[in-house]
């Protein structure tokens, strides 16, 4: 039994008790007696420690918290055990104090802040520049000497930021489609003008939510797969065996990546707003009486052509944000496995955010050109 941690109460003539601790009271063996001193009551004036014949850290400390719990006294103590208690107060349960790390005031933490992201910032700006520097040198190469370029690559990117993504991008269009005739229909009914739903879907589908909304998809499927793919491969020095064997990362990774959503984000984006229009004319159909053939058809004659122009133009640019979030992110990955859900979310962030912004410029740029 010496090698076990034991402790015994012994009633004091004072009327308090003694906890008398013996054998070793380390972390190897000071499981078998936590629990039942943890739930020690009574009035415990002494924590005996004159018995124990090995203590380390968590001995120390369980000493300590039993000594503050029951505000009693360590007597005993071998002059390893005083220094280990000495060294721990102030961390005991009890009356000790908290922990924590210093704190600025409010006025000098927000700046501070603001000026981190700010710094933070510019560094992501000069880094981004330097991205598309190599993806333009490596686009020349490719112009320069064709066949190095990898086209079961770009076919394979395309497969899976289109093909992949229809039943997805198509659900959700079709119920966006649904969801704003259903609530453009209640709102006109207080004009009668049920009929202008036609109108409200066509061009909001083709226009602006079409595109806008499937950008948003991509980036959260495609761009994300793209940084999540390049930052593990980089993490396994994958692209630094690529270079020591002579092939660019940028021409066999991002260029493949990066044409694949240029290519594939325009047609999808037509998909989107064609399954939008059916979702609404299902709408029509069911709620306005409006003959499902015939939505369609009026759809032709109330939206203009340049509305389909205008979400075809942004497409292939939204596309191509979307890759350049996922890819350098992709490629900034470094030092361990965290990074690569950090990079990972940095590049659905990224890429959303910049899609968004982008959709406002030119919502105010073709209404400076007339179509509006």
């Amino acid at each position: 039994m010496d090698g076990l941690a034991q402790f015994e109460v012994d009633e004091g003539a004072d009327g308090g008790a003694r906890l008398a601790l013996s054998g070793p009271y380390l972390v190897s063996t000071i499981g078998a007696v936590d629990k039942p001193l943890r739930r020690l009551g009574g009035d415990i004036r002494q924590v005996d420690l004159s018995g124990v014949s090995e203590i380390d850290t968590v001995g120390a400390y369980m000493a300590a918290s039993l000594a503050a719990q029951h505000d009693a006294e360590i007597v005993g103590a071998s002059e390893r055990a005083e220094r280990l208690i000495k060294a721990l107060e102030g961390s005991q349960d009890g009356e000790g104090t908290a922990v924590s790390a210093p704190r600025l005031p409010f006025y000098e933490r927000v700046p501070e802040a603001v000026g981190t992201k700010l710094y933070n910032g510019r560094r992501g700006f000069i880094g981004v520049l330097s991205f598309l520097g190599g993806l333009l040198l490596a686009a020349g190469n490719v112009i320069r000497h064709p066949s190095r370029f990898r086209s079961l690559a770009l076919v394979r990117q395309m497969e899976l930021v289109g093909v992949s993504a229809l039943p997805i991008v198509g659900l959700m269009s079709f119920l966006i489609g649904v969801v704003i005739a259903q609530q453009g229909a209640v709102q006109l009914a207080q004009f009668g003008a049920e009929t202008l739903t036609v109108n409200l879907v066509g061009r909001i589908t083709l226009r602006e939510l079409g595109v806008l909304m499937t950008a948003i998809m991509v980036a959260g499927r495609s761009g994300s797969a793209f940084a999540a793919q390049l930052g593990t491969m980089k993490l396994t020095e994958e692209v630094d065996a690529m270079r020591t064997i002579g092939i660019s990362p940028m021409e066999a990774l991002v260029i493949p990546r990066m044409l694949a959503a240029i290519i594939m984000m325009p047609l999808l984006g037509f998909y989107a707003c064609v399954a939008a229009i059916v979702g609404g004319a299902v709408i029509g159909d069911v709620m306005l009486g409006i003959p499902f053939w015939s939505f369609l058809f009026r759809i032709q004659e109330v939206v203009p052509t340049y509305d389909l122009w205008v979400g075809l133009i942004k497409a292939p640019v939204f596309g191509l944000i979307v890759a350049l979030a996922g890819c350098y992110h992709g490629m900034k990955v470094e030092n361990n496995s965290e990074e690569v859900g950090l990079r990972t979310t940095m590049a659905v962030v990224t890429g959303i955010f910049s899609v968004i912004v982008l959709d406002a410029f030119f919502a105010v740029f073709f209404t400076k050109v007339g179509w509006a």
